[in-house]
């Protein structure tokens, strides 16, 4: 049975590019996830769905492409499952999927800094929607690190990985604990802090970066950084999209602040 896509909120064609277009505008929509211009026609096709919004027919154009496609369909149907799946359990559903075919991806192409990140993502997602202490006891946490570590080292400029891998450390001294997540899962404040202010050095125009920058302020210290984490919410709320998945952070961070 075919699934039914909610559709993307946003109105009218702000993010729609033709082939040309999404190669003029490539650098500045992929300075988050460094995924290389695609030379498969399809694979481009699938990218220009997924930063329209469109992530139904971006997902089923990944797949059918396969290779580097596996990347868009991977990335949209996570960014859906994020922020337009209503279904808790649909969404843990989607975001397996999505990290499957992440997986496969970076088993295929080892040196594919994004199939790792987004291995990472999905898998993240996920430990969220079971709960992150529940995913620290089934072994979640080191295929989380282990891929994001792999994409950092590939490619250290990947500002998505490293925004993710200060979230990780966060969460997991949130759940656990500085002394306990130090030790066993080698997270540290310092860094965590680190990869966030790396990321948006990297690239400054991006929400998400401040989004979870202010979530790991507020896991890390408490009320002590409330201001700071509001101020990073208000900067989110204030970036100008140029696609569906920033569209989609910066009305995370607005309705957040609401």
């Amino acid at each position: 049975m075919a699934r039914k896509w909610i559709r993307f909120p946003h109105p009218g064609k702000a993010f729609a590019h033709d082939a040309a277009g999404l190669k003029k505008h490539w650098a500045r929509l992929h300075k988050g996830d460094c995924e290389p211009l695609p030379k498969d026609a399809a694979v481009l096709e699938a990218w220009r769905h997924y930063h329209a919004g469109e992530f139904g027919p971006a997902v089923e154009a990944g797949i059918a492409a396969g290779g580097a496609g596996l990347n868009a369909a991977a990335k949209a149907q996570a960014i859906y499952a994020t922020y337009l799946e209503k279904s808790d359990k649909a969404k843990l559903a989607l975001f397996e999927e999505a990290a499957a075919w992440a997986d496969e991806r970076r088993s295929a192409a080892p040196k594919d800094a994004n199939a790792h990140y987004l291995h990472a993502y999905a898998l993240g997602r996920y430990s969220q929607g079971i709960s992150v202490a529940k995913a620290l006891a089934q072994g979640y946490g080191g295929r989380i690190k282990e891929a994001l570590l792999t994409a950092l080292k590939l490619e250290p400029r990947h500002a998505e990985a490293q925004t993710a891998y200060g979230a990780y450390q966060a969460e997991v001294i949130d759940k656990v604990g500085a002394l306990v997540g130090g030790m066993t899962y080698g997270a540290k404040k310092d860094s965590a802090l680190e990869h966030f202010q790396r990321s948006l050095k990297i690239h400054p125009d991006a929400a998400i970066a401040r989004i979870e920058y202010a979530n790991g302020l507020i896991m890390l210290f408490g009320k002590s950084r409330m201001a700071e984490a509001e101020k990073l919410y208000q900067e989110a709320a204030a970036c100008k999209p140029v696609d569906a998945m920033e569209w989609l952070d910066v009305e995370h961070a607005k309705a957040e602040l609401a």
